[in-house]
């Protein structure tokens, strides 16, 4: 037994040590490997700007956890920082275990400058594949982030040939400003914006096409005629983005710590959340060739909002020839407003549903939801004026954190912190992608939950609405579960045609996905995860202004099924929580409001 515990650390050391970004691990024994991750405030320049941003181990993108299936990562987080703080691991199921997956307010509250807290991380037996972790408070994940790599189980391999080498790509955005001080200002300011990044990342650096471009591009480097698998994250904060390797294919292989049959293109369309697994052969003239991302932007044209650049990196040949002056961008990365590319990536996604890895498909499904994912107005009385300001919503609740955590609310039914009466279904339907006669945006603030019994079936079909003319993509993450995505498509649901057009034999089972613009997505999945788990939306300007929910799973029955203990510590619920879009301290008087107009 000790040989093989040696064994398992010396390959996950190997791995270790063939990545390009760091790993900071104190010891691994056998399925349990220990992590100390410090919270710090660290200078960073980029765009010819330095600025002082939280970071963890003074890295960004942060380090990167390495596990098998099945494994256990015990991390310790040490708030060396100047503001509190909390992490989720996006994608671990933390099976019975929401004490770990840590929304602020939601499962705990935040990590204060000075403090600690010890995060015991499960991560499930059918796990395998790219997943990540990320700050889960304000908007500190667009410098507090990383990649969590999950290795097959010892003895097994994966459902393709085995890669020459593997890379970790983190996307994401780079502010020159403090972006929490800017969403502070909007907030307080009643203002309908959010902080727009100033720049896009790969592994860190915007790339060489900036305007400032005095740091280097980030470079991979690969030998000719090897194959490479590319572990690809988007931790940008607001944006779906289009990737693209100029003059090689790439061959998708996996989603969100799940296998997919190999799904051979030139682009990806990957959404803020999301993971792709990604292999590409190094079979072109040995040269410098620019690998490249831009947004994916479907809001409305006329709206300039969005960080209007293309963020690169270059994949370097090994060999003696005579570098080009530039590298070559990739032809085949789509334009900022093509919404057909990104429509025709996502649909063209499969699970490998292999016996090995199978797809398994709820075939009846026991509760049903149809949720409206919609930008709104919520009104409320400042000063005594009646003021409208802008938000988001889920069957037109705006979601307000509550002044302690859910979680523990829950376990020590603790009264008055939520109520349990998210609706199934909007309150009225309508033409809700048109154009004409479109209902008042009215919005109620509430802290409403959604409570399953253990082992329901569940399909939920999110729909995009045009309110306020606002129709965009809504990337929407459930915490602690995946779940399959049957179906998806333009224009309004429609509950008798829509639902023989299902894929129930190999859909793509994700942690992440996005409702179109002006269109709808079909979700099911098993109830089998006891505890309190966060719905959001991805877009944090949109979780920001609301759009969130919580899933309360009660106990199976058995000790087996049911939500585990609480650690001995949780860090105390001393401040409000940010994510809001703003204080409501007169909460009776906003309901009163909404409800006489």
């Amino acid at each position: 037994m000790a040989l093989e515990k040696m064994d398992s650390s010396v390959q996950l050391l190997l791995l270790v040590l063939s990545s390009g970004l760091m790993l900071v691990c104190r010891i691994a024994e056998g399925d349990t490997h220990y992590y100390d991750f410090v919270l710090k405030d660290t200078n960073f320049t980029r765009l010819c700007v330095t600025k002082t941003m939280l970071t963890v181990n003074e890295s960004f993108p942060g380090p990167v956890v390495y596990v098998h299936t099945g494994d256990t990562a015990i991390i310790n987080v040490q708030n060396e920082g100047s503001h509190g703080v909390t992490i989720h691991w996006h994608g671990v199921k933390q099976p019975r275990n929401p004490w770990s997956d840590g929304p602020d307010h939601i499962t705990q509250c935040q990590i204060q400058p000075g403090t600690s807290f010890t995060q015991k991380v499960i991560f499930g037996e059918d796990q395998e594949g790219t997943l990540w972790w990320h700050a889960h408070s304000d908007w500190t994940r667009a410098t507090v982030h990383g990649a969590i790599v999950v290795l097959p189980a010892e003895g097994t391999t994966y459902p393709f040939p085995q890669p020459d080498g593997e890379e970790v790509i983190v996307l994401a955005c780079w502010y020159d400003a403090d972006q929490n001080a800017e969403l502070e200002y909007d907030l307080i300011h009643y203002n309908a914006t959010t902080p727009e990044s100033d720049a896009y990342t790969i592994n860190g650096f915007p790339g060489d096409l900036v305007a400032c471009s005095s740091e280097p591009a980030y470079s991979l480097v690969v030998d000719y005629g090897k194959t490479y698998l590319l572990r690809i994250v988007n931790a940008a904060m607001n944006s779906e983005l289009f990737f693209a390797i100029s003059e090689h294919n790439l061959t998708v292989v996996g989603t969100d710590g799940t296998y997919t049959k190999p799904l051979v293109t030139n682009y990806l369309m990957i959404t803020p959340g999301q993971t792709m697994d990604v292999l590409i052969t190094a079979n072109q003239t040995p040269s410098y060739y620019y690998m490249a991302i831009r947004q994916f932007v479907t809001i409305d044209p006329s709206v300039p909002d969005f960080t209007n650049m293309t963020a690169t990196a270059i994949l370097q040949y090994r060999g003696n020839y005579t570098p080009p002056a530039s590298p070559s961008l990739p032809t085949t990365l789509p334009t900022f407003y093509q919404l057909d590319a990104g429509y025709n990536f996502t649909s063209k996604l499969r699970s490998l549903a292999s016996p090995e890895h199978p797809a398994n498909v709820p075939q009846n499904v026991t509760t049903r939801m149809f949720i409206t994912a919609s930008i709104n107005l919520v009104s409320y009385t400042f000063e005594g004026i009646i003021v409208p300001h802008i938000a988001s919503t889920l069957n037109n609740i705006s979601f307000m954190d509550p002044s302690s955590s859910i979680l523990d609310a829950y376990y020590r039914h603790i009264s008055g912190v939520y109520t349990t009466d998210f609706p199934d279904d909007p309150p009225s339907f309508f033409d809700f992608t048109g154009v004409d006669d479109l209902p008042s945006a009215i919005t109620k603030p509430a802290t409403k939950v959604k409570v399953l019994n253990y082992n329901e079936t569940l399909e939920i079909v999110f729909q995009g609405t045009n309110l306020l003319t606002s129709a965009e993509d809504h990337p929407v993450h459930l915490h602690g579960f995946t779940f399959f995505v049957v179906g998806m498509g333009f224009g309004n649901f429609d509950p008798v045609a829509d639902p023989k057009g299902y894929n129930l034999v190999d859909p793509p089972e994700q942690n992440t996905v996005r409702v179109p613009k002006n269109g709808w997505v079909a979700i099911r999945l098993r109830v089998d995860n006891p505890g309190v788990w966060l719905w959001h939306c991805h877009l944090d300007r949109h979780f920001t202004w609301g759009m969130a929910t919580v899933f309360i799973v009660k106990d199976g029955g058995t000790p087996e099924t049911s939500l585990l203990p609480p650690p001995d510590y949780m860090p105390p619920c001393t401040t409000p929580s940010p994510i809001r879009l703003e204080d409501f301290n007169d909460a009776d008087g906003v309901v009163n409001t909404i409800s006489k107009i």
